[in-house]
């Protein structure tokens, strides 16, 4: 059995997945973006050390810090891990708020070969300006990727030249069919209720150490890793640059994770069949009414 546990970000989704995995023998497999780099600990919430302990976790803190990681690595890596589980008759629970690499990894989602691409005249451009180019290439694209999410940005400009076509057109084009039997839950939760919680969680990060941790890995890695894209990271910037207060930091990237929830909640309603759930024991109701 493959379940699949998602919601938005400060949801309670670690804690809920450990739960379950002790009632249902389950391991749990990472679906966060940012939680399988190394190191990154207190910016992407990962579940503590005490709580990794609980049950097996697995795709957690394995990436190198300044190495990438692609949506097609965590395809691959998330199908092995399911086929020696289900060897093992072991149940599994995948869980994060990455949309896009749980949809990569259980459907019929090809990655084509594509030829590199020199991107160098595009580096230089601020955030506004880049988003501009995929605006002018890609109006649908753009609506839908946000500004800073630099990343994205790059990919789906990457996709435009290198299909000859828009973003949005090639994904429209392919017909993603799940390639597993899963189930998905998604913790339903007011939006000002997460909203609240969101906040609550960023003023935790803060006093659990987060400008300590970005500092050291900044003065040991430099900027440029990719890692440090992650919400709760890059906003950290100006402040160590003395461009913007503490508490300017800290509303960005309060505003910013508020964003993304949006963004998630988006995607995930448009993209899966979710069950929506308010707790653990409407999951395991609805598995025992098709045991």
């Amino acid at each position: 059995m493959i379940l699949v546990l998602t919601g938005a970000t400060g949801s309670g989704k670690s804690e809920m997945a450990i739960s379950l995995a002790k009632k249902l023998n389950a391991v749990i497999i990472n679906a966060d973006a940012f939680q399988v780099y190394e190191e990154l600990d207190i910016a992407t919430a990962k579940p503590s050390e005490e709580q990794l302990m609980e049950v097996p976790h697995f795709l957690f803190s394995f990436v190198p810090l300044n190495e990438t990681y692609s949506v097609a690595e965590y395809q691959k890596d998330l199908r092995a891990m399911i086929a020696e589980f289900q060897k093992q008759d072991r149940n599994i629970i995948i869980a994060g708020g990455t949309g896009l690499y749980i949809r990569a990894g259980l459907y019929d989602y090809r990655f084509g070969e594509e030829t590199p691409l020199d991107l160098s005249a595009f580096e230089n451009m601020d955030d506004e300006s880049l988003h501009q180019v995929l605006h002018s290439m890609d109006p649908r694209s753009a609506e839908d990727i946000h500004p800073h999410n630099r990343q994205r940005v790059l990919r789906a400009i990457e996709i435009c030249l290198q299909r000859g076509m828009p973003k949005s057109d090639w994904e429209a084009q392919q017909v993603h069919a799940p390639i597993y039997p899963a189930r998905f839950f998604g913790i339903a939760s007011e939006r000002e209720t997460i909203y609240e919680k969101v906040n609550a969680r960023v003023e935790r990060m803060f006093e659990a150490g987060l400008l300590e941790e970005n500092r050291r890995l900044v003065e040991r890695y430099g900027r440029s890793c990719q890692a440090f894209r992650a919400i709760g990271v890059k906003e950290c910037f100006p402040y160590f640059d003395g461009e913007i207060s503490l508490e300017e930091c800290k509303e960005t990237i309060k505003k910013n994770t508020r964003n993304y929830v949006k963004r998630q909640d988006t995607f995930f309603r448009h993209q899966f069949e979710v069950e929506w759930i308010q707790s653990e024991e409407d999951i395991l109701q609805a598995i025992s009414k098709h045991e």
